[in-house]
């Protein structure tokens, strides 16, 4: 494995247990580095140090170096950068230009900048054996791993390739015209973006990127761990270890600390049959929230070896039976685990279909044999969604 992303519901301790991970496996011989976004004193206290780490990777243990991502700093370098490339639209249209210590970052920066740092910390031969990224809580992370595809997606409506052909002309145009072409850099600038989210879809996507998601086992955490499933598996994210933490003795005389510890274990036997989630691991509790390398050496953390990707293909044409000859209808199956009839909506717009479930949205294409069809139902049956299609006789060739 070569990236570790770790979730978890708020309070879980998912930053002391990717800490714990990022340290069991650089004392296991791995170059690594941790990321977080957590604030520098969360971080520090959680490492046991004296100062919050910087955004420059600093050696916390032998083998183990740590970077804090400061949204405020990316933004405004990320800000400057693009106002640097665009100054010729930006004098044309008369604006002035910000200077760097009047820049504060806007709502959203902070999931940009995670999104730029996975991806730079990643790549290229200097890149370290393994990077351990500690994210938000899980419904964040959700929406975070999602928007590099939802991105795209927007910057492919908004700027289409077709589009992209005339850019040669732009020149001679604005020769003619005897003013730049504001259009030039913003197609080479969404240009770069694209690329920048592929490249982290493609991480999300690879064989060596696993997520790991961690919980205290509550009757509170089985309802939140319940209503994320189906919004994961929408978005295609694979759980591959589920870390239940803080787990309590197995064996007290304490009448209400074995109370404690029953109701604990029926969430773990609920949770162990999400089939569709990897392994299950258990981390003791310790007494006391754990500071600094001793404390995070303590926990036997899953040491990563190898994982499915974090980030599945999405509905696909696999999922579409053709049941023309007998009952005149195409079918298209999605999973959707945990679902529940009455949090679920369908709307067909065009060649793609919104999914959506409780909190959770989607916008899927069609597989192409479905673009010819109408929507004429839909069924939801143990955790799989039918949606059936009726062929369109104006769109479909008629069968012999």
């Amino acid at each position: 494995m070569r990236t570790v992303l770790v979730t978890g519901l708020g309070g879980a301790g998912r930053t002391t247990v990717a800490a714990a991970t990022a340290l069991a496996a650089a004392r296991g011989g791995r170059r690594t580095l941790l990321l977080s976004p957590e604030p520098g004193e969360a971080l520090a206290a959680v490492l046991g140090l004296d100062a919050p780490p910087s955004a420059v990777p600093g050696e916390f243990a032998p083998g183990l170096w740590v970077a804090r991502i400061d949204a405020a700093a990316d933004f405004r370098t990320e800000f400057l950068a693009f106002q640097e490339r665009a100054g010729a639209a930006l004098e044309l249209l008369g604006a002035a230009p910000l200077a760097g210590e009047e820049l504060t970052e806007l709502p959203g920066s902070e999931q940009f900048a995670l999104l730029r740092a996975i991806a730079r910390h990643t790549r290229g031969d200097t890149a370290p054996d393994l990077v351990v990224v500690d994210l938000p809580p899980l419904a964040e992370t959700v929406a975070l791993l999602a928007l590099p595809g939802q991105l795209r997606r927007y910057l492919r409506r908004l700027l289409p390739a077709e589009r992209q052909a005339a850019r040669a002309l732009r020149p001679v145009l604005a020769q003619l015209a005897g003013v730049p072409m504001p259009a030039q850099w913003l197609y080479d600038t969404a240009a770069g973006w694209d690329r920048d989210l592929a490249a982290v879809e493609e991480l999300l996507a690879a064989p060596g990127t696993g997520l790991l998601l961690v919980a205290e086992p509550s009757p509170a955490a089985t309802d939140a761990l319940r209503a994320a499933r189906p919004g994961l598996a929408l978005h295609g994210l694979r759980v591959g270890t589920l870390v239940a933490n803080r787990l309590l003795p197995a064996h007290s005389a304490d009448p209400w600390l074995a109370g404690l510890t029953a109701e604990q274990n029926k969430c773990l036997d609920e949770w162990g049959e999400w089939e569709e989630w990897g392994e299950a691991h258990g981390l003791p509790h310790l007494g006391r929230e754990p500071r600094g390398a001793d404390d995070l050496a303590r926990l036997p953390v899953p040491v990563p070896v190898s994982a499915a990707a974090a980030l599945r293909p999405g509905p696909s044409a696999e999922g579409v039976e053709d049941r023309r000859a007998e009952d005149g209808i195409l079918t298209w199956t999605i999973p959707l685990p945990g679902a529940t009839k009455d949090r679920l909506g369908l709307v067909r717009r065009g060649r793609e279909l919104v999914l959506t479930v409780g909190p959770f949205r989607r916008i899927v294409p069609l597989p192409s044999a479905l673009r010819r069809c109408t929507v004429t139902g839909a069924a939801l049956s143990d955790g799989l969604l039918t949606v059936r299609f009726t062929p369109d006789p104006g769109l479909w060739p008629e069968r012999d």
